[in-house]
């Protein structure tokens, strides 16, 4: 039978200390690194693509009012992780607002494009396309249902 000594015991102790917090880390399902955008106090419901195509569901969750949104410019609900723009007055169009670059949230903006705050990518505000930065693809589209000053998730 092997006895267990001081040496063995903490140095067992130092890799459970180091090694649990790591493997916790790694199996983590949360792709956002960041939180540190504008965001809304809208309700909202879970992310999915747009107004222009993409996907499905969300069951017509609210994101936003149309004022809320700048033309030329972009509103991140980040409760929901989307980002509804307005490329021109009265088109309004949202997309994922997690990056495709680390998984950062992008951030509200009147700049004419979506930005990421991390790694400074910028996004298109007509189809979420990479305009620079190190991101290479493309926002994800999310559909969006407006009416009257609504926006909300369809």
């Amino acid at each position: 039978m092997t006895s267990i000594n001081r040496r063995r015991a903490l140095s067992g102790s130092a890799a459970l200390a180091v090694g649990v917090p790591l493997l916790t880390a790694c199996g983590s399902d949360s792709t956002a690194t960041d939180n540190g955008s504008s965001s809304s106090s809208s309700p909202s419901d879970q992310s999915s693509p747009s107004e222009d195509g993409g996907g499905s569901s969300g069951g017509g969750a609210a994101l936003a009012s149309t004022s809320d949104v700048p033309v030329g410019g972009c509103f991140v609900v980040a409760a929901s992780k989307i980002v509804v723009t307005q490329p021109t007055a009265g088109d309004f169009k949202a997309f994922s607002a997690v990056c495709t670059h680390q998984g950062c949230l992008v951030e509200s903006s009147t700049e004419g494009d979506i930005p990421c705050p991390c790694h400074g990518s910028k996004f298109s505000l007509e189809d979420g396309s990479p305009q620079s930065g190190p991101a290479s693809s493309p926002l994800e589209s999310v559909q969006i249902t407006v009416d009257g000053d609504s926006i909300t998730q369809a």
